[in-house]
This record gives C-alpha cells, sequence and structure tokens, in this order.
C-alpha cells in the first residue's frame, strides 16, 4: 500500500498540471459515471493528501481518492493512451502550456465526491500527519502512550499517526532501538520526540526521492553514488539477512495483518 510519501507526492504532480483549470472527467470503467458527469468541466480548485488519502477540490465538492493496496493514478502529457480495462478514472486537461496533459486512476479502494462536511469528518480522525505544516506530533505520543497495545501495532493504526505504512513502521522502529512488541506506554515523551523528528525528515527524504531509503551512508555496502536497492532499508523484507549493526538474522512475523520486521538484538523487549 503506498504510504504518505506517496499520495504527498502525487498531490504535486496533479496540482501543477491541472489546478486551476477546467477538468475533463470520465469514468471510462463505468463504475464512477455518477461522479465524474459531476466534476466534469469544472475548475479544480486544489489538489493535497493526507496520510494515504488524496482530495481534489472543485468548488464545493471534493473528490476523494484511497488507492489503497492496488490502486495507481498514474499522469502524462500529450494525447492519452487508448482508455483499456478497469481505468476507474481519467482526467483530461489543457496543462499550464495548452499542450495536454491526463491523469488515470486505477483500482482505488475509495473513488467518490463529498461535500466539505464529509471531507472534514475523514481528517477528524485521522492522526496527525509527519508532511502536514504544523502537524503536532504530540498528539500522536498522546494516544500511543495511553495504549498497551504494541507500538508496533499503533504505528499503522491511521487514527494514531497518518500516513505511517509498513516501511516507515519497521524502519523508524530500527533506528530508534526500539522493540515493536514495546507497549505504547513504554514509549516516553523524549524517546518520542526523537523518533517524529526523525520521521519527518525521513518522510520529506522520501517525497524528494520518490522513494523511501532509510539507512545511512556508513552502514550500507556501498557510501557513495546511488543508494542500491538492497542497501535502502535496516530490516524492511530483509528475513533471514544479517543484522546491519549487529550480524543477527532479521525475524519476521505477522503484525495487524501486514509482514512485520525486527533485529531481536538491536530491538531487545
Amino acid at each position: 500500500m503506498p504510504e504518505g510519501h506517496t499520495l504527498f507526492r502525487l498531490a504535486q504532480h496533479l496540482q501543477l498540471p491541472f489546478a486551476d483549470r477546467p477538468v475533463h472527467v470520465t469514468s471510462p470503467q463505468g463504475r464512477f459515471d455518477a461522479g465524474a458527469a459531476l466534476l466534469d468541466g469544472r475548475v479544480l480548485d486544489e489538489v493535497f493528501s493526507y496520510g494515504k488519502h488524496l482530495f481534489a477540490r472543485f468548488g464545493a465538492d471534493h473528490l476523494h481518492v484511497h488507492l489503497g493496496l492496488y490502486g495507481t493514478f498514474l499522469t502524462g502529457s500529450g494525447t492519452p493512451p487508448v482508455a483499456k480495462g478497469a481505468l476507474r478514472m481519467r482526467w483530461v486537461g489543457d496543462g499550464p502550456d495548452g499542450g495536454g496533459v491526463w491523469g488515470d486512476l486505477r483500482g482505488p479502494t475509495a473513488c467518490e465526491v463529498l461535500p466539505a462536511p464529509e471531507v472534514e469528518r475523514i481528517l477528524d480522525r485521522l492522526g496527525p500527519d509527519p508532511l502536514r505544516p504544523r502537524a503536532d506530533g504530540a498528539l500522536a505520543h498522546r494516544r500511543i502512550a495511553g495504549s498497551r497495545t504494541a507500538v508496533g501495532a499503533l504505528l499503522m493504526d491511521q487514527s494514531v499517526l497518518a500516513g505511517v505504512g509498513n516501511v516507515y513502521r519497521a524502519e523508524l522502529l530500527f533506528r530508534h532501538r526500539v522493540s515493536p512488541f514495546r507497549p505504547g506506554k513504554a514509549i516516553g515523551a523524549e524517546l518520542w520526540a526523537g523518533m517524529w523528528r526523525d520521521l519527518v525528515t525521513l518522510m520529506r527524504s522520501g517525497v524528494r526521492m520518490g522513494r523511501i531509503v532509510t539507512t545511512r551512508p556508513e552502514d550500507r555496502s556501498r557510501r557513495s553514488g546511488a543508494v542500491r536497492r538492497e542497501d535502502a532499508h535496516y530490516v524492511y523484507r530483509r528475513t533471514g539477512l544479517p543484522c546491519r549493526i549487529c550480524g543477527t538474522p532479521i525475524r519476521t512475523e505477522v503484525m495487524v495483518g501486514r509482514n512485520l520486521y525486527w533485529c531481536p538484538v538491536c530491538q531487545a523487549v
């Protein structure tokens, strides 16, 4: 499932070519015909993300998209490709230079038109998003510190923290040597403050790079040049491989429906 940095980046990629101009909206697949008819030809005011949710505002109406596990929203310039398969929604616009732009949405969990109060209800049930200006990391800590649930599960709870997924969960916990099985109430304010600052930095880097890289240069097999895929993470998808710090095989098990990765030595309970 795309994590928060992907949605933030997608919002930027849609904002520049489509905002402040009319957008031709269709549903080649037919499943979004009614919503497309409401938005077609209207001026797009803005596109923004919050956590794993994407919103596009057309006057009083908002398009709400959640990509889920399989959704994609691809953009391009010029003439759009021939519509094939399960294409839920297509945007076509003139672009800032009049050259033509398009966007194709496939396989989302949610694609719906909502009034502003419904958007507010969605936002109200989400925790702070580290990529949003003035996000309150202390609010996330109050929810974490008030729970006996394992912190590895809490970090995946979007009502606690919006935008964090399986990769950021595993890597953030490793970088701070925190066992994913430690109860939330055992995460002190000072520890969390450092984790929050680190998370903000990592997610902003993800926006810039278009990928998640969490390793420090000194912990990679190659310390200069582009970061290779096998060097990008400390524990994520490294089951059985030696820990980059202590050499212990990385372990995995399922937690809240997703594979959890950790080092049993560096992240001892």
